[in-house]
């Protein structure tokens, strides 16, 4: 794995509001993978951290760097699995933003003050 291609240039995408949901189809398919691939990644992270937190004590440093580091390794040891076909789940993602008939739904938010 080449670690200069993991790091993070490109402007990060802000997210949608649900009440933009039908302006999706302006967004080209290449970005719509990568918007489901980095959901997935999010996801695979979250579920590292809590592996992680089983296993206990792996004899590293305690410090704050030492922290960093590794909360660093596993955010891009996701997105590397994530970008590699991961769990498959960016694929319904991707499903979900290119169906036609899914984007033209009208949505609501459950919390009001969004």
């Amino acid at each position: 794995m080449d670690s200069a291609k993991l790091i993070l240039t490109g402007a990060v995408s802000p997210p949608i509001p649900l009440r933009d949901l039908d302006k999706l189809d302006s967004i080209s398919e290449e970005k719509k993978k990568q918007i489901a691939k980095d959901f997935e990644s999010v996801f695979i992270n979250k579920l590292l951290n809590e592996m992680k937190n089983t296993i206990g004590d792996w004899g590293f440093d305690k410090d704050g760097a030492s922290g960093q580091v590794q909360g660093i390794f596993w955010l891009y040891l996701a997105r590397d699995i994530a970008n590699n076909g991961g769990f498959g789940m960016w694929k319904d993602i991707y499903k979900f933003l290119t169906d036609s008939n899914q984007t033209k739904i009208t949505t609501q938010s459950l919390d009001k003050n969004i």
